[in-house]
């Protein structure tokens, strides 16, 4: 328990002072030329007043001192080390006991280099600590990119972190009010995404167990909201802090470390549900002398809340990414409101219904009716489980889990769901089932009503509800609608993609990603620009995920439909780039970001930086129509599955294009 306070205690205090970050330091980068090949980097710290940074030269056992990191690059060679140019002041610190070296107000560095190359560029990063009266700020790291070209006189060129024409620009904190409200709207926005939904039965699941007194429960309960809250909000302070950048969300439910926790957490949880064991913490710690709290309840919320957080970042990573965006542009306030905002929003509805279980327990257990919830939800986990699976082989290009491989596991589960509910099947802890009920009659009706429409799913059927939770279309290995297509005897007479959709040259990388409804596209953003000003169409951006359900959604209803087929089809070069893709590219084609000065090497990274740097945003799906530049011709357009109004959106996109492109 002492421990779980100082951690609660450790995020409220940083939430504190997030509402005022301590960040007293601006840094400048510049060279100097000394002579024929010879160069000085210089680094000036301004320091706000009443606020000190540390010396490179600090005791053993003192603070972090200030050191410089330099990226081996081939274009220069560092001669010597990095040295003071200001004098720092010694002053005793009671903290530590001794005198340490400090600099206020300004502080210069330099480093002395040897050219190689006639221009090149030097990155790197410095670290440092800044300390006032009361607090400190965390050990900080600012990278730097400082561009050299041999024809430089003999002065003092600056050299900014950033690069010219840089599209995200430092941002005031006004506004905040607004903004909130905004992330509050999101919130709730989020709860109604496809999901977030089924983690609210799993919760009522979670808080039915264990304590049969209501004051405990709903403490628990409060502890779970809370925890929600905090979590979010402690999201937007280590973006801010860290400047983790726009795409950490994306990063964390994309990766396969967090999918494949939690796809074992989802299997632990199932098998406990259906009376294997019971998640229990020893009972020293419930039966404790000193306190009357239930210790593996409340360490239980929190972590049934973390839990909550990350699975839904699926859904409500496009939410949350366009908040974090602002962490990208150098405004450390927003982030951390809008996470605030946005996690009381999503925390509510959560809270409100985890208030139930309370309730539910002080009802009499005669025939085992809570035990038959909790098995249901066993059933439900372990098919919401395959959805972490299917993100890690999407993601990393596995091909190891098929659509059909998936449907044909939610199949079985369902049915044996539905067996379950019949009372064919019996679990240790279940009671003699002597007769059907209605409610339970109706439930196993609409389970196998539910497997009878996943039947076709195995031979290509779209499956239009369920997209966004399936693997891609594409990846179905027995596609009985690609089989009719080829047949045309028994179709009307319509073009196909194969008739209209024409490439200029083989697409890059089309060994890892497939286009669905036959379609053809581009996965380079450079090569289907290309193709578009050989053929003389605008493009069509569609920037997705491998994860992005409402990807999925909006290509399975919208898509799908023939009139926006049609369109697709014979006006527009489409360019699909994913966003969370993890495949890295040959080094000649990494790039360094426009958006926060660092190395991009995979095509998700490059892709979501060309969306954060020219669109704003790293929301998914964004679908973009633009000319053989790249510019975009009318508003972007995000999830929307009013297929008239898209259609509408597509239609507008080709009248400016041609109208700015006569013949």
């Amino acid at each position: 328990m002492r421990k779980f306070t100082l951690f609660i205690s450790f995020i409220l205090f940083t939430l504190f002072t997030s509402a005022q970050i301590y960040d007293p330091v601006t840094w400048d980068f510049s060279y100097e030329k000394k002579g024929d090949r010879q160069y000085e980097l210089i680094f000036t710290a301004t320091i706000d007043k009443n606020s000190h940074i540390y010396s490179m030269d600090i005791p053993a056992g003192g603070p972090i001192p200030t050191s410089f990191r330099f990226d081996t690059l081939p274009g220069f060679k560092l001669t010597g080390s990095t040295y003071e140019v200001t004098k720092p002041v010694e002053v005793l610190d009671d903290a530590f006991g001794f005198k340490i070296k400090t600099f206020s107000n300004t502080a210069e560095f330099r480093q002395k280099i040897t050219a190689v190359e006639s221009s090149f560029t030097v990155t790197g990063a410095v670290n440092f600590m800044a300390c006032n009266n009361t607090i400190c700020s965390p050990p900080k790291d600012v990278e730097f990119a400082i561009k050299i070209a041999e024809k430089t006189e003999n002065k003092v060129i600056k050299n900014n972190i950033k690069p010219e024409g840089d599209s995200a620009p430092v941002k005031s904190g006004r506004g905040l009010l607004k903004f909130f409200l905004i992330s509050l709207l999101a919130g709730f926005a989020g709860v109604l995404t496809p999901c977030v939904f089924p983690m609210i039965p799993m919760t009522v699941a979670f808080f039915s167990q264990g304590s049969q007194k209501k004051g405990k429960s709903v403490f628990r309960a409060l502890i779970f909201g809370i925890s929600i809250v905090l979590i979010y909000a402690s999201l937007g302070v280590i973006v801010s802090l860290t400047s983790a950048g726009a795409g950490f969300a994306n990063a964390l439910s994309t990766h396969w470390i967090p999918n494949t926790i939690f796809f074992l957490l989802f299997i632990v949880f199932a098998i406990s549900f259906f009376g294997a064991f019971e998640i229990l913490l020893p009972n020293s710690w419930v039966t404790s002398a000193d306190s009357k709290v239930d210790k593996g309840g409340i360490l239980a919320a929190f972590f049934m809340a973390l839990t909550t957080v990350i699975v839904s970042f699926s859904c409500t990573g496009p939410i949350i990414g366009a908040l974090l965006v602002e962490a990208a542009s150098g405004d450390v306030l927003r982030p951390t409101f809008g996470m605030i905002g946005f996690g009381v929003a999503f925390a509510l509805p959560f809270t409100i219904f985890a208030l139930f279980p309370s309730i539910m327990s002080r009802i009499p257990k005669s025939g085992g009716w809570l035990n038959s919830i909790k098995v249901v939800l066993g059933f439900i986990m372990l098919a919401f489980s395959m959805k972490f699976l299917m993100t890690i082989d999407s993601v990393y290009s596995l091909g190891i889990l098929s659509r059909s491989l998936f449907i044909a596991i939610w199949i079985v589960l369902f049915s044996l769901l539905g067996l379950y509910l019949m009372g064919k099947i019996k679990f240790s802890h279940d009671s003699d089932l002597p007769f059907i009920g209605v409610f339970r009659l109706f439930l196993i009706i609409a389970v196998f009503t539910f497997v009878v429409y996943l039947i076709p799913g195995l031979f290509g059927a779209p499956l239009n509800g369920l997209s966004s939770f399936l693997p891609s279309q594409e990846s179905s290995e027995f596609n009985l609608s690609k089989m009719i297509m080829r047949n045309r005897s028994f179709l009307v007479p319509v073009k196909s993609s194969e008739e209209t959709s024409i490439l200029c040259s083989e697409p890059k990388h089309d060994d890892i990603f497939h286009m669905p409804l036959g379609l053809k596209c581009y996965f380079d953003y450079k090569q289907g620009l290309a193709c578009a000003k050989e053929q003389k169409k605008p493009v069509l951006i569609d920037f997705k995920g491998h994860a992005c359900a409402n990807c999925k959604r909006m290509e399975a209803k919208v898509w799908s439909d023939p009139d926006v087929l049609r369109r697709l089809m014979d006006n527009f070069v489409i360019i699909e780039l994913y966003v969370d893709d993890r495949t890295q590219l040959a080094e000649n084609e990494w790039i360094i970001s426009t958006v926060d000065g660092k190395q991009k090497k995979t095509i998700g990274k490059i892709n979501e930086d060309l969306e954060i740097s020219k669109f704003k945003t790293n929301a998914l799906p964004l679908y973009v129509i633009a000319d053989h530049e790249g510019n975009p011709l009318n508003k972007p357009m995000p999830t929307n599955l009013n297929i008239g109004e898209y259609k509408k959106w597509l239609d507008e996109g080709l009248e400016l294009f041609n109208s700015k492109n006569p013949g």
